[in-house]
């Protein structure tokens, strides 16, 4: 589907809009908007200035756009999943430094990408943003980096959710029963169904459905924290074992080297915050209900995490017997040898739930980016993408569409246990390349309008920050984390890189750069962001 730029009578046409919105009458005179229609029209008018249509209903408020953001990061499930990296990394103190050094970072990034989503609140969220902030001659095909690194983000979820289902399962069988590659792809794939099922309903249910995230996945995490250290208060470690045991492992040198592969834990969990810039023409009051809930969600993320980290570091005993769980978990045998069989058992399936709070949010974040580059003709067959079901006012098709991606990358999984850690790697480099691209333009060429929310004079700061460390770390991860490296220890996330890569200048020079010119919209920009600003914030 192809959208037409728009003419010159643009702004005259938002004028009469809102001129025959404020002129319908009620009771014998004019209506003035309540604070839910005010919010709504501000949200429309932002998309119109930007050029496009509104096509979604927005139901996201403050606090459901807040949930939703603190799903994206499911800091439970998503560090229950992860923490195998600090612990392979050096252990306690390889695992908290890496969360406040590596966390500092990612939460330098959200806030960079909070303060352009503010300005530019589409469903195209980093890769619509460079329209604005680079010459047009020099928008580039990068989008498909943030898709890649979105759809291996979901499907790293998916992968992480059934494994620890099946951790579950192992823990009731008295570990007797050892998971297979075979066993953690089919129920991969069912959840996947589920969960795309779940995501052809109306924004109205989602938004519903979101809203109870965060209160759920709060609860499981206190109840674990309180029962670890009720039940351990006798064994634990010291905080001066927290912060300072080091025990690496990984063979490089020098050994202090490898405590940057802890890094990938809160990469991976405090990465995917632009998830919630995706639904931004699905939320009230965009311009800041989005940038506040990605701040704000990053903010409490960061903290919680640490809290959680120590909490585990100081119950987890000896870290060699979680390296080498049967089940596959370090966390969950961690659960096993400080709660018992069945605390261990609840507190996992616990972290099963929240990881599918996780997926949901997950797939609806991902089929708006597919529905934003078709609206912009940049994926094969866009016409078929973009298409929204007239019932549930979503792209159904879309969503389907990046279901079966998240599968087909899982298949890996049957391949090799190094094959799927390759996809978590590549989650966390393609998206911190593509957010950290924007960013770079904006600091670069200085054409940002600043919308309503932004960080003023500590802005350039925090942005050299996020670009320094995560431009460090997107090569950091592509190294292999473990010396002398072997076919089994491979980090093949290169490997997918640079296929994505080769696959982008593929398509761009046989097809896209013969009619793509960048999101179609208004040049000059219609309407400055920062006079939208919402009543009811």
């Amino acid at each position: 589907m192809s959208i037409p730029p728009a003419d010159k009578s643009a702004d005259a046409t938002l004028k009469m809009t809102e001129m025959a919105r404020q002129s319908t009458p009620s009771s014998g005179e004019a209506a003035a908007p309540s604070p839910s229609t005010s919010s709504i029209e501000n949200g429309d008018k932002a998309l119109e200035a930007l050029g496009y249509t509104p096509v979604f209903k927005r139901e996201f408020t403050r606090w459901s756009s807040f949930s939703f953001a603190m799903s994206i990061s499911g800091v439970y499930g998503t560090l229950m999943s992860t923490w195998i990296y600090g612990l392979q990394a050096g252990g306690a103190a390889a695992i908290m430094w890496s969360w406040i050094i590596g966390g500092a970072g990612a939460w330098a990034l959200a806030y960079s990408i909070a303060e352009i989503a503010s300005a530019y609140p589409s469903s195209g969220a980093m890769y619509f943003t460079l329209k604005f902030l680079a010459p047009e001659e020099q928008v580039p095909f990068l989008c498909y980096l943030n898709l890649a690194g979105t759809v291996a983000g979901s499907a790293s979820t998916e992968y992480a959710a059934s494994q620890m289902l099946l951790a579950a399962v192992s823990i009731t069988s008295n570990f007797s029963y050892v998971p297979t590659p075979s066993h953690v792809v089919g129920v991969m794939v069912g959840l996947t169904l589920i969960h795309a099922m779940i995501n052809t309903l109306p924004t109205a249910w989602l938004n519903r459905l979101t809203s109870g995230y965060v209160v759920f996945h709060m609860s499981v995490l206190l109840g674990a924290c309180v029962t670890l250290l009720v039940q351990k208060r006798n064994h634990m470690h010291d905080l001066k074992y927290a912060f300072t045991d080091f025990q690496p492992s990984s063979g490089w040198a020098p050994p202090g080297f490898a405590f940057l592969f802890g890094c990938l834990t809160p990469a991976w969990i405090m990465t995917g915050c632009d998830g919630t810039a995706r639904i931004a023409e699905e939320a009230k009051n965009p311009q800041m209900v989005v940038p506040r809930a990605i701040a704000n969600a990053t903010t409490f993320t960061y903290v919680i995490g640490f809290a959680f980290n120590l909490v585990l570091v100081l119950c987890m005993g000896d870290p060699k017997d979680l390296v080498n769980s049967p089940s596959g978990q370090p966390v969950a045998q961690l659960f096993f040898n400080g709660m018992g069989r069945a605390p261990a058992i609840f507190f996992t399936l616990c972290g099963f739930g929240v990881m599918n709070l996780v997926a949901i949010p997950g797939i609806q974040a991902g089929s708006r980016t597919i529905f934003a580059l078709s609206r912009d003709n940049l994926l094969p067959f866009s016409h078929i993408w973009v298409r929204i079901s007239k019932q549930s006012q979503t792209p159904l098709i879309a969503v389907w569409m990046y279901a079966v991606l998240g599968i087909t990358i899982n298949l890996l999984g049957l391949a090799s246990g190094t094959a799927i850690g390759a996809v978590f790697n590549v989650c966390t480099v393609a998206l911190n390349v593509s957010y950290v691209i924007p960013i770079i333009c904006k600091m670069v060429y200085g054409r940002m309008q600043k919308g309503p929310w932004h960080m003023g004079k500590y802005s350039i700061w925090v942005n050299a920050v996020a670009v320094a460390w995560n431009t460090f770390m997107a090569v950091i991860f592509i190294f292999p984390t473990r010396v002398p490296v072997t076919p089994e220890n491979m980090n093949y996330a290169i490997v997918v890189f640079f296929f994505v890569l080769i696959f982008a200048l593929g398509f761009w020079y046989t097809h896209g750069r013969h009619y793509y010119i960048g999101p179609l919209t208004h040049s000059p920009r219609a309407t400055d962001m920062s006079i939208l600003m919402p009543n009811d914030v």
